[in-house]
């Protein structure tokens, strides 16, 4: 009698002790797998690597664990953070995209042509090579020492459609161009890229560093796709930059009203209340057109140089952006974590596909009541249709998602935060220890690892 009253606790004790090491396991404080080797805190890409190895240990494992990558962009790798800052230059077709890229590096783009039709139709990311080469795009997406590997998942069309070029540039040799093919406008883009263009334009978005929307002065009208494409960069408008290209081709009082008219056409498609910043000029190493009065010539000037001074301290804030972005990265797991956790809660034994259309249909009461627990923003939400639109393309089964309890997520969030916080310590040894001869990395590691070793 006495066996059989202890077989229970003996059950329990087990289960209990699987279930704390499976807790453990999954805030990466219990793994089979070997301890992540310690990083020198000199090596010049100190700051990248461990934020890797921050985001593999505790947010990669949420993303998988959830789907991520169904809802939002592919999981990162080291190369995405290894990878120089890129520049996403997007336009409707002939605004001069391509014309500017090879003013920026100084010489022609490896098998691009211009002129004022259609004539780029690939993504072309511009790297720095000793020699000039061209590299397919299945090629460089299957290249893991390459920042691509995530673009797989649009599809061989896509693929087909991507290309790397390699050119011997000392711009390149910090910065990434990436070129886009024109946004078609008229009955063209309503022509089956083979691709979600949208969607590819989002991806590469997060990824950059700064994204240029080129617009002609002579042809102002967003297309429904061009629209499509900048309300996809909703919580990017940071990185964006607008430039009205062409700007000496059209008289000052026309070129007044076109500038105007831009801002009032941005007004209605960005979803924002900042007004983006508008650079006015012409981005090509020829003599200004004699249209233009002379008097702009100065403001172009002014104007382009501020944009290349923009792009030039790109590279300098290289780190801190990348902490950024991670964190940025972070909250949006974070708050997809906690939606689909309390999706999967609401499931019992039966009638579980019934279940899932219901909680579909009312997301807004789960959206409200995740806002009032956890306090957060609504926009920090994917909107209702499209949340239903993924999980009825992919066939997802919300009760198979194991909910994280708020616990977990505390920890995972302390850690985050605590890793951040030293990597930003770190950064800022480097700037006011710059002019003393000592190596401010390793005396700050240092620092912070006394003081984790010491008694409280």
């Amino acid at each position: 009698m006495l066996r059989c009253s202890l077989r229970p606790t003996r059950q329990l004790a087990a289960a209990r002790s699987v279930g704390r090491q499976q807790r453990r396991a999954f805030l990466g404080l219990f793994s089979n797998e070997p301890e992540a080797k310690s990083l020198d805190p000199n090596d010049e890409h100190f700051v990248q690597k461990k934020l890797h190895q921050l985001y593999a240990r505790d947010i990669a494992p949420l993303e998988r664990r959830f789907d991520f990558a169904r809802f939002n962009t592919p999981e990162l790798t080291m190369a995405d953070f290894m990878a120089p800052p890129l520049v996403l230059i997007l336009g409707q077709y002939s605004t001069g995209k391509t014309t500017m890229m090879e003013y920026l590096i100084g010489r022609a783009v490896p098998g691009s042509h211009t002129g004022p039709e259609p004539t780029t139709d690939k993504f072309t990311a511009v790297t720095f090579g000793e020699h000039e080469q061209t590299i397919p795009g299945h090629a460089a997406c299957s290249d893991t020492d390459l920042p691509y590997t995530s673009l797989q998942s649009y599809g061989s069309t896509f693929l087909g459609k991507f290309e790397v070029s390699q050119v011997p540039s000392d711009l390149l040799r910090n910065l990434t161009l990436l070129d886009t093919p024109g946004v078609l406008s008229g009955e063209k883009q309503r022509v089956n890229r083979g691709y979600d263009f949208a969607a590819v334009t989002r991806h590469l978005a997060e990824r950059a560093d700064r994204v240029i929307l080129l617009f002609d002065c002579s042809k102002l009208d967003i297309s429904d796709e061009f629209k499509e494409v900048v309300r996809s960069l909703d919580g990017q408008h940071d990185k964006v930059r607008c430039l009205l290209n062409k700007a000496d081709v059209v008289d000052p009082d026309e070129l007044f009203r076109v500038y105007g008219a831009l801002l009032w056409s941005l007004g209605k498609v960005v979803n924002t209340p900042e007004v983006l910043r508008v650079f006015v000029a012409s981005m090509w190493d020829k003599p200004y057109q004699d249209r233009s009065d002379a008097r702009n010539y100065a403001l172009f000037d002014k104007e382009k140089a501020s944009l290349l001074d923009d792009l030039h301290a790109l590279p300098q804030h290289t780190q801190v952006r990348r902490i950024n972005e991670t964190l940025k990265r972070w909250r949006a797991v974070r708050t997809h974590a906690m939606l689909c956790s309390q999706l999967a809660s609401q499931f019992g034994m039966m009638g579980r596909e019934k279940k899932q259309l219901q909680l579909l249909l009312h997301m807004e009461k789960t959206y409200t009541s995740l806002s009032q627990k956890h306090g957060l923003n609504a926009a920090d939400f994917m909107r209702p249709e499209n949340f239903a639109r993924v999980i009825d393309a992919m066939d997802l089964k919300m009760w198979q998602w194991a909910p994280v309890s708020d616990s977990e997520l505390a920890e995972v969030d302390a850690r985050v935060n605590e890793c951040v916080r030293s990597i930003l310590s770190v950064v800022n040894a480097d700037d006011t220890a710059e002019a003393e001869q000592i190596s401010p990395r390793a005396g700050r590691v240092a620092e912070l690892e006394a003081g984790s070793n010491s008694p409280a």
